[in-house]
């Protein structure tokens, strides 16, 4: 990391970042499921206690899987690559 970020991340302490291995992709469907949950029940809904709230979760869950359906992944190994090579090329000047 820079140390122009460096200096910039210690003056906005609200920020925090989070290094993920690039071997890591498969967190990215982790964190759309996540999203998912939040967006399609969890959100703009008013919950009285929190046995109410892991029942809305654990209700959201069992609906998905009635339905289940595999995550097709069409980017190519070299695209990704590619990605990867410009945005530390990016970081580094």
């Amino acid at each position: 990391m820079s140390g122009e970020v460096r200096l910039r991340l210690e003056k906005h302490k609200r920020f925090h970042v989070r290094f993920t291995p690039t071997s890591a992709s498969w967190l990215n469907m982790v964190e759309r499921f996540f999203r998912d949950i939040t967006h399609n029940r969890i959100r703009r809904r008013v919950f009285q206690d929190l046995e109410q709230f892991i029942t809305a979760i654990g209700d959201y869950i069992d609906v998905h899987n009635q339905n289940p359906r595999p995550f097709i992944w069409t980017a190519r190994a070299t695209d990704i690559l590619e990605k990867v090579t410009r945005a530390r090329d990016a970081l580094n000047k």
